[in-house]
């Protein structure tokens, strides 16, 4: 029996994937159309009452599809215990695989995944991802965000993804964190070298 996840599509802010199964018996072919467990529970959350993340202060959409972005790089912070992933839409993993990042361009968007770090028990030096924290996202256009070096900004908290800040002007907070790496496209993450043979 071979499984191939072969179509999906998104309905109602749930991805609901179709599995198509191939059963080969005595010679003959028969295929069997089922949808598993994507839809079911697109429609149990759907039954559920459960509805996108309301958008940030300053009207940006949390992106569906960040949970299947890319690997930028990684990071992790020594102040508060944290592990976090960065991940790249398809503008952002060009820019980042060409050397092209500083600046970004237009269209790159960076997603910071960030969870508390958590030891492993059967092995001490190593850490994991324990709970999700947040999300947050860098959003390139240097037009439409030209007061915040081209950069919009927003981040949702907690397995809710509750959105942060009162106001729109919870942006500033950020631009002012990243003035340090103003020379870098006000981007501190660097991405990680990832070899790519016959490339």
């Amino acid at each position: 029996m071979r499984l191939n996840i072969n179509k999906s599509f998104e309905a109602a802010g749930e991805v609901r994937r179709f599995c198509f199964v191939e059963s080969h018996a005595e010679g003959n072919m028969k295929k069997i159309i089922l949808a598993v467990a994507g839809l079911a529970l697109g429609t149990g959350l759907l039954l559920a009452g459960k509805s996108r993340p309301a958008p940030a202060p300053n009207g940006i959409v949390l992106p569906a599809d960040f949970a299947d972005w890319r690997l930028v790089s990684t990071s992790a912070r020594a102040d508060n215990d944290t592990l976090r992933a960065i991940l790249g839409n398809k503008a952002a993993i060009k820019a980042a695989r060409a050397g092209s990042i500083n600046p970004w361009p237009d269209g790159a968007i960076l997603a910071k995944v960030a969870w508390r770090r958590e030891d492993i028990k059967e092995w001490p030096p190593a850490a994991v991802p324990g709970g999700f924290l947040q999300v947050e996202f860098m959003i390139k256009d240097s037009h439409k965000y030209a007061r915040t070096g081209g950069w919009g900004f927003a981040r949702w908290l907690g397995a809710e993804l509750k959105p942060y800040g009162k106001d729109a002007g919870f942006v500033d907070e950020c631009f002012s964190c990243h003035q340090p790496v103003k020379d870098r496209d006000f981007v501190f993450t660097r991405p990680a070298f990832m070899p790519l043979p016959g490339r």
